[in-house]
């Protein structure tokens, strides 16, 4: 009885996200990136090891077509600790002229492959990262739900609860290279 109970409520979840936003899964996610891009900085979201959030702030790679994000970070920095014990992270990117955000749930992975490292680079970047075969390394986070909210262009949250449409992703099967 729980399970036909809980098949229900996911059901009806699902049917009722699915009233709550008049815009498509590829509106959201093109207004999503338009706000990503736009804005350059985000805030990356940690769980350090006594439980708390720690966010700082990123400057991230524009999203790939999955909404993957990459970031580059010093191998030595709190954050790629944090990660590799607790991969779950939130990326939030705010746009104050449109009213604007983006809020991103996903699992984060430390890459330090040569050839990523090559492909994901910024020449502004060379005097945090003098020695980049070994100052320098990868995070990549594969997104889980993606929540977007733009006042100027209409997408906003349910007028009951503010519940912001959303997107979400399938789940990750497969392991950052």
């Amino acid at each position: 009885m729980l399970l036909m109970g809980t098949v229900w409520l996911v059901c009806a979840t699902a049917s009722v996200f699915a009233q709550q936003s008049k815009f498509s899964r590829e509106q959201l996610l093109s207004a999503a990136r338009e706000i990503m891009i736009t804005t350059r900085y985000c805030a990356l979201i940690t769980t350090g090891q006594r439980g708390g959030v720690n966010a700082r702030t990123m400057d991230a790679f524009e999203p790939e077509t999955d909404m993957t994000v990459w970031f580059g970070t010093n191998p030595l920095s709190r954050k790629v600790l944090e990660i590799r014990r607790h991969p779950r992270v939130t990326l939030y990117y705010f746009d104050r002229e449109n009213q604007a955000y983006v809020t991103i749930r996903g699992i984060a992975r430390i890459v330090n492959d040569t050839e990523a490292k090559q492909r994901h680079w910024k020449e502004d970047w060379k005097s945090f990262y003098p020695d980049r075969d070994q100052s320098y390394m990868l995070i990549r986070v594969q997104p889980l739900r993606l929540e977007v909210v733009n006042v100027k262009a209409g997408i906003v949250g349910s007028g009951r609860d503010w519940q912001p449409p959303s997107v979400i992703f399938p789940a990750i099967t497969r392991r950052a290279k």
